[in-house]
Parts: C-alpha cells; sequence; structure tokens
C-alpha cells in the first residue's frame, strides 16, 4: 500500500513532469489511481497507458485535490428515439457506468469511453451496466457521433493549416518575395515539391498531386507537433489512432487505383518478359502487393507515433512501480530526451508517410520501356 507521503511525493513528480515534458493528453489521473484518500488501489500500469493513449469524449487537463479538471465536449448520438445532444461534463468525470444521464426519456452511461444504454438499476458497485465474465459490457448502446477530443483536434488543426496557408499567401510581395510566416512555409513546400514530388511522379505529372502531397505532410505534422506542446488545452494523439491512418492510407489507396495505368495493372497480373510458371507465382504476389502498401502506411504512422507515447508514460510510471523518489531523477531524464526526439520523429513520421505516398502514386503512373 502507498503511504500518504508517497502519494504527496507522487504529485509533485507529476506536476514537475507535466511542466516540463508532458501534455494533458498524458496527464496522470491520480483520481483513477483510488477512490478513496486512506484506500487505493494497486497503480495499473497498463490502464493508465491504454486510458491515456486513446480517444475521450472531454479533453483532461488536470487533477486537482481529487477532482479532474477537463474541457467538456458535445455528444451526439442516435437513439432508438431520434437524436440526443448533451455534453459530456453531466457524466461528471465517471468513466465506470455509475452515473447516469436522462435524456429524451432515455438513459445512458460511460464505460471507458463508450456509450451504452442504462439498466433501470444499478448493481451491488453501484453501476447501470450488465457485465459479462471479462467485464465488458453486455448492454446496447446508440451510434456516436461525438465530438471527442480526436475529432475536435482534427478539425482544430485544420482551421488551423487554413490560417497558416491564408496568411502566407498575402505575405508575398508584388515581386514574389517572401516576408513574414512564408519564410518558414515556402521552404517546405519546396522541399516537399523538389525531393518528395517530382523524384517519385516525375516532372510531367507531379504538380496535380501537389496539394494533396502538401495536404498530406502538413497535416499530419501540425497534428503531430500539436501532442507535444506542453500546456495545449487541445493536444490529443490523433496519429496514435488507427482509424486516421488507415482513411489517410486509404485516400492513397484509392487515388493510386485511380490514377494507375495499364502498364501498372500489366506489371502485376502478367509481367512482361516472365516465364509464364513465374507469372502464375508472381501474380498473387503482386495482386497482395496492391494492399499491402496501404496497410505499412497505416500501421507505421500509428505505431510509431504510439510508440513514444507509450515509452514515456512508462519510464514515468516507473516511480510508481518501484515506489521510490531515487528512481525519479533518471526517469523524469529519459522521459524528457525522448520527449526531445519525439519533435524530430513527428516530422520525419509526416515526410515517410508523404514520401511513400508519392512512390506509389508514381510508380502506378509509371510508363515502362520494353
Amino acid at each position: 500500500m502507498k503511504t500518504t507521503k508517497f502519494n504527496i511525493i507522487k504529485n509533485l513528480i507529476l506536476g514537475l513532469f507535466f511542466v516540463l515534458a508532458s501534455t494533458p493528453s498524458f496527464a496522470i489521473d491520480i483520481a483513477n489511481d483510488s477512490k478513496d484518500s486512506e484506500i487505493e488501489e494497486e497503480f495499473n500500469v497498463t490502464d493508465m497507458i491504454m486510458h491515456h493513449v486513446k480517444d475521450a469524449h472531454e479533453f483532461h487537463v488536470m487533477d486537482w485535490k481529487g477532482h479532474a479538471i477537463s474541457i467538456p465536449l458535445p455528444i451526439i448520438l442516435w437513439t432508438e428515439n431520434g437524436l440526443v445532444t448533451f455534453m459530456s461534463s453531466e457524466f461528471q468525470h465517471d468513466d465506470l457506468g455509475n452515473v447516469v444521464v436522462e435524456k429524451n426519456g432515455q438513459n445512458f452511461v460511460k464505460f471507458h469511453e463508450e456509450i451504452y444504454y442504462a439498466n433501470d438499476s444499478a448493481n451491488e458497485e453501484g453501476s447501470y451496466l450488465t457485465l459479462n465474465t471479462e467485464d465488458h459490457p453486455e448492454n446496447s448502446y446508440p451510434m456516436d457521433f461525438s465530438i471527442t477530443k480526436l475529432v475536435f483536434s482534427m478539425f482544430f488543426s485544420v482551421i488551423l493549416l487554413v490560417f497558416i496557408f491564408g496568411l502566407s499567401a498575402r505575405s508575398y510581395h508584388k515581386n514574389g518575395v517572401p516576408k513574414g510566416i512564408a519564410k518558414f512555409t515556402e521552404p517546405l513546400v519546396v522541399f516537399i515539391r523538389d525531393e518528395v514530388a517530382i523524384p517519385n511522379i516525375g516532372e510531367k505529372n507531379y504538380k496535380k498531386f501537389m496539394p494533396f502531397l502538401l495536404s498530406l505532410f502538413f497535416f499530419i505534422w501540425i497534428n503531430n507537433m500539436m501532442g507535444l506542446i506542453p500546456f495545449f488545452p487541445f493536444s490529443a494523439n490523433l496519429s496514435g489512432n488507427i482509424a486516421f491512418t488507415l482513411v489517410l492510407a486509404l485516400i492513397t489507396f484509392v487515388i493510386t487505383t485511380i490514377v494507375a495505368n495499364k502498364e501498372y495493372w500489366k506489371h502485376i497480373f502478367w509481367m512482361p518478359g516472365v516465364p509464364v510458371p513465374m507469372k502464375l507465382f508472381l501474380a498473387p504476389i503482386e495482386f497482395m502487393g496492391i494492399f499491402i502498401k496501404p496497410i505499412s502506411l497505416m500501421i507505421r504512422l500509428f505505431a510509431n507515433i504510439t510508440a513514444g507515447h507509450i515509452i514515456v508514460l512508462s519510464l514515468i510510471s516507473l516511480i510508481f512501480i518501484f515506489e521510490s523518489i531515487w528512481i525519479a531523477p533518471i526517469s523524469i531524464a529519459f522521459s524528457f530526451f525522448i520527449s526531445i526526439i519525439e519533435v524530430l520523429v513527428v516530422a520525419i513520421q509526416a515526410y515517410i508517410f508523404t514520401m511513400l505516398s508519392a512512390l506509389y502514386i508514381g510508380s502506378a503512373m509509371e510508363e515502362h520501356e520494353h
């Protein structure tokens, strides 16, 4: 059992780490570690990490005197009785199905950031959910179209990008010389054009794909950076959500499939200059490659961004696993070091995703000479 003295030290360490290297989305929820000031549960590293890398219906800012301080977001549900909307704060920060929200004659509870229809009465634990032997709810649930923190962060990044590049477009002199913020954005645009688009797609076709490649690069990069900015109230692990990376990879897949010429398909299903037995052997492999490429895009971005966040949280968790302040300086130092590396990683991952997308598009349009 943790002592009161250790709890005080724990709060101080978490506060220091939050100042140095953390973001609101990584703020460790002390309220979830204990339900009582005197009797506390054993610190569960896995639950804590998974709680902070997944999506949520609110932005958790910090904990103060055992109470969570959060920015609520709109809950939008399509139910049996139609559309239902309310703010996430009505759940009173409960995530165990103990707080019921009544709207339009229907009762709802939230369990691990999923919203379900509530039972008519609570069980012995005070929960309005029916759990199976694996502690999974058996209750039915409405269709959830809520503005979660990942969705809000994505919309915010779009607005930010429109503002940045709108301002950049107005920052040029009449002679075309950039000034202000355009001095920062122009080299990046030129870099994507000269080092990504032209080499992989070719000078003949690259211009039509520049808007897509630029949007892809800056959209991923901005969202990755937003998740690393300390004290930023709307930071979220957007690229660490596989649904987000899936959609980006799917867009690249659709574009590649649409622009592909007959030579591309010929080299997949019936490779020229290859013996017929080898064609029959290679065709299924090449066909699988059509889908493996976008899957690799999806997993690479998701895994690299999520891994950095998990490493930081794991290093900080060592303090509470060993329950010793002597490990705190080492743990915080390594966490801060990893956070600095992540600043570089988020830019590299945006570049790799954009470069591979350009490579796949370019290979689909390439004209072969036999």
